[in-house]
């Protein structure tokens, strides 16, 4: 865990569970980064060389991408991540990336890090069922996650440009709000023991 006071700037880690170039939820991770006031800096994160997550890997010391990963959420004080839906699930690269950063059990760097979820999609119900099933993955890891906001972007290709920017006013508007919730819910649950 980190040991900054929580006084002052604040750092998140912003992943994308998408590889896809043209990824609504990286944009999302964008758009939010937009939004943050100043003080606070999204770092945000995809996941294109993280191998592939083995034990036996683990035994010999962190794949340098693993070791990068794992060093930039460790400095983060708040993580979101933006996940698509797959299979009425989470993709393979998130859960992946998730098992590396949850390493070793009850240690990681993601264990206990205050997180809200975001997803885009281009369907009509956007990413509930991902977004159910990452829940499960933080309450194992003790993640205090934002209660009182669901950001579920649908219909996704309507909502943002050729660029990748998300245009549809409404829906800034609603990121702004969930980051106005966020931002006291990461100085709440700040970490203070040092890792």
């Amino acid at each position: 865990m980190n040991d900054k006071k929580h006084d002052g700037d604040l750092t998140i880690a912003a992943i994308s569970g998408s590889l896809r170039s043209g990824s609504y939820n990286t944009a999302s991770l964008m758009a939010l980064r937009e939004l943050a006031p100043a003080g606070v800096m999204l770092d945000v994160l995809t996941l294109h060389d993280i191998e592939l997550f083995d034990a036996d890997v683990e035994a010999q010391g962190w794949p340098e991408h693993v070791k990068a990963l794992r060093e930039r959420v460790s400095r983060a004080d708040g993580l979101v991540i933006a996940t698509p839906e797959y299979n009425y699930g989470i993709t393979g690269v998130l859960k992946n990336a998730l098992d590396w950063l949850s390493r070793p059990t009850g240690e990681g760097p993601i264990v206990g890090l205050p997180a809200t979820i975001i997803g885009a999609s281009s369907s009509a119900v956007g990413t509930a069922r991902a977004q159910s099933q990452l829940r499960d993955v933080f309450f194992y890891n003790a993640i205090p996650l934002l209660p009182t906001s669901e950001v579920l972007i649908s219909r996704a290709a309507d909502k943002f440009d050729s660029d990748g920017r998300l245009t549809h006013e409404p829906t800034r508007l609603f990121l702004g709000k969930m980051l106005d919730q966020f931002l006291p819910w990461v100085r709440q649950h700040a970490r203070t023991a040092a890792r």
